[in-house]
């Protein structure tokens, strides 16, 4: 398993010494979420830096931008990292989509599978395959001559990632994506029942074999060697679930493990700004289930038994503010880096 680490996008100074800090404690990349900037500069910023890091998205807001941008970004950062670079993509939430970025949004499942099939058109029109040519029910292309087609380069293979939580957009990451973004919200119940099985019947649909489709997996973890220091993440974990779980969409997660009816809670205490009683309402139970909570000894072992065989790449969630970290705390992810990598 690889082991990244989940940053947000910042100045390009800032994300530089951040690559550089991450590189030395021995991670193996970064991954960028899109909120307030867009990632790509930071990951081109980042790459100068720190020139063996692995950078991906995780995720880039799909619907928001054309599938051939989409195309043509990607393939510009696999040439400058040397390969070191895959795509991911999401369908954010239709009020950003159309709201936010004045873009259409239809069923996001199969608006998906046709924007990855229309990416991957792009791609294989860039390797000169083939001429450009997707017809699809959202997206339509037709015409790329040769002088406005990015020239060829040595890593071409690019990867092409969707984030999916619920069972139709699962089978849509089986069917299309070379790896899946699992939520950062997941319990080994639902990766084992409800993610995998949902990949293998997708990929089935398209004669693919599962097992060649990257689980990319962020996991919340709260690591210390006292109660007085695990204190801290362990409000944010629940603070994360909390948020999350108020969500409809994730509700059956909990219903799975016979929490029933802890969504309405969270919600209604989201709803009131009640912050404290829906921390609350996530109970040690809930957190193992959810989270990690672990002396920093631990932490590696515990990730291990959890994923490996599952995982691909591991991402270390709740990390929006890296570049302030305790040197010390930052070498303590470090050594679980280095012996997550290691141990697979």
């Amino acid at each position: 398993m690889e082991f990244d680490v989940m940053t947000r996008a910042t100045t390009w100074d800032n994300v530089a010494a951040l690559a550089k800090r991450t590189e030395a404690a021995g991670f193996s990349g970064m991954l960028f979420t899109e909120g307030h900037q867009v990632p790509w500069m930071n990951i081109a910023a980042a790459a100068l830096a720190a020139p063996s890091l692995h950078f991906s998205t995780g995720i880039a807001i799909a619907f928001a931008r054309s599938p051939m941008v989409s195309a043509e970004i990607a393939w510009e950062l696999a040439q400058n990292t040397g390969g070191r670079f895959r795509l991911g993509l999401g369908s954010q939430v239709k009020a950003h989509v159309t709201r936010r970025y004045a873009s259409p949004f239809d069923k996001p499942a199969p608006q998906m599978k046709d924007y990855v099939q229309a990416v991957k058109a792009c791609l294989r029109a860039f390797r000169r395959e083939e001429p450009l040519r997707h017809d699809g029910p959202y997206y339509k292309l037709s015409l790329l001559p040769e002088q406005w087609t990015p020239p060829r380069h040595g890593f071409e293979d690019v990867k092409v990632d969707i984030s999916a939580v619920g069972p139709i957009m699962v089978r849509v990451a089986g069917e299309v994506a070379d790896g899946v973004h699992v939520h950062p919200m997941h319990s080994m119940h639902y990766i084992r029942n409800r993610l995998l099985p949902g990949l293998a019947e997708g990929a089935a649909r398209a004669g693919r074999d599962p097992a060649a489709i990257d689980k990319i997996i962020p996991v919340i973890v709260a690591a210390g060697d006292t109660p007085e220091e695990r204190a801290l993440p362990i409000k944010e974990a629940r603070t994360t679930l909390a948020f999350y779980g108020a969500t409809p969409n994730y509700a059956f997660q909990f219903d799975d493990l016979g929490h029933v009816g802890l969504r309405d809670k969270l919600a209604a205490c989201l709803k009131a700004g009640d912050s404290a009683a829906s921390e609350a309402l996530i109970g040690e139970e809930i957190l193992d289930q959810f989270a990690i909570v672990a002396r920093w000894d631990d932490v590696a072992d515990r990730m291990i038994e959890r994923y490996r065989g599952i995982a691909q790449r591991l991402v270390i969630y709740l990390a929006s503010h890296w570049r302030e970290v305790d040197p010390r705390i930052l070498e303590r992810w470090g050594e679980v880096a280095r012996a997550v990598r290691k141990a697979s």
